[in-house]
């Protein structure tokens, strides 16, 4: 039983090690394109701001539990996160674009994703200005990034500061909150 339990929390602390390290605020005193590049401008995300109308895309929980599987409702709507290395798109190694899986907006490009290891799609940038916004989360005993999508307001991830150049950010995605498409 003791064996058990062990193995259970090990297993649990593992799981959320991966996407659960702290971070600067990312939105905080910046310009949304505060990075740049060779002469690229790579995005910052903007802030929740907990407006209203902020999401332009809305609907009832009932209508997001009939437009999304089960697995996207999980995570877009009920800030879920997939097990590592079991979700779309880890390894996806394709030219082409990655979408919200809730309202098809523009959110990462194959051009910034890369190797994390952590078992999750991984982005160094989003690919605009209006692809994701961060809020705070401090779910589970620790302060982290939560990255939104700027239309449908549904989790997606989490941002840290330990991505590659040129940015150093390593946007943590669920494969399951993302639609990619193929570039033709």
């Amino acid at each position: 039983m003791r064996f058990s339990l062990l193995l259970l929390l090990v297993s649990l602390f593992t799981l959320d090690t991966a996407c659960s390290q702290k971070r600067a605020d990312v939105a905080a005193n910046t310009p949304a394109a505060a990075r740049a590049a060779a002469g690229k401008t790579y995005f910052q995300p903007k802030p929740v701001t907990g407006k209203p109308d902020e999401f332009p895309v809305r609907h009832t929980e009932a209508e997001w539990k009939k437009l999304l599987t089960p697995d996207q409702y999980y995570i877009l709507r009920e800030k879920g996160t997939e097990r590592a290395f079991t979700g779309k798109y880890h390894d996806n190694h394709a030219a082409g674009t990655y979408y919200c899986a809730a309202d098809h907006n523009l959110l990462f490009t194959s051009d910034t994703k890369f190797e994390s290891g952590t078992g999750w799609p991984s982005f160094y940038a989003p690919a605009t200005d209006n692809s994701v916004k961060v809020a705070s989360d401090n779910t589970f005993g620790m302060s982290r990034d939560e990255i939104v999508c700027a239309k449908c307001g549904g989790h997606l991830g989490h941002v840290f500061d330990d991505g590659p150049k040129p940015t150093g950010q390593r946007y943590c995605m669920d494969g399951n909150a993302l639609v990619f498409e193929k570039k033709k």
